[in-house]
C-alpha cells in the first residue's frame, strides 16, 4: 500500500519561499512518476510540477517556472518542492501524488495522493 505524507506547509509573506516535502512509502518507485498539486478553496485541483522517479527529469506548469523547483531523494524516498517568489495566487493546500510511468498533469491519471499541506501566503 502506497502511503504518502506531506509537510513544510504554512504562512509566508509574498516574496518568501517554503520547501515541501512528501515522503513516499510501500513499494519501490523505480518506474514511476510523482507530482505535485494545489487546490485553492472553490478550485479544482491543478498541476503544479511533477518528476521521473528513475530518469529525475521534471516537468512545471508555466506558472510556476522559475520559482519553483522539483527534486528527489532516492535514499530518503522523499520528494520536494522548493517554492520562492510566492505569491498571494499560490494560496492553496498542496498534495503529492504517485502515478506508474512517466510524468503527467492530468490529476486522473495519479493513483495515491497524499493528504495535503497548507501554503497561505500573504500580501
Amino acid at each position: 500500500q502506497v502511503q504518502l505524507a506531506e509537510s513544510g506547509g504554512g504562512l509566508v509573506q509574498a516574496g518568501g519561499s517554503l520547501r515541501l516535502s512528501c515522503a513516499a512509502s510501500g513499494r519501490p518507485f523505480s518506474g514511476y512518476s510523482m507530482g505535485w498539486f494545489r487546490q485553492a478553496p472553490g478550485k479544482e485541483r491543478e498541476f503544479v510540477a511533477a518528476i521521473n522517479w528513475s530518469r529525475g527529469t521534471t516537468y512545471y506548469t508555466e506558472f510556476v517556472k522559475g520559482r519553483f523547483t522539483i527534486s528527489r531523494d532516492n535514499t530518503k524516498n522523499t520528494v520536494y518542492l522548493q517554492m520562492n517568489s510566492l505569491k498571494p495566487e499560490d494560496t492553496a493546500n498542496y498534495y503529492c501524488a504517485v502515478r506508474r510511468g512517466d510524468i503527467g498533469t492530468n490529476v486522473g491519471w495519479y493513483a495515491y495522493w497524499g493528504q495535503g499541506t497548507q501554503v497561505t501566503v500573504s500580501t
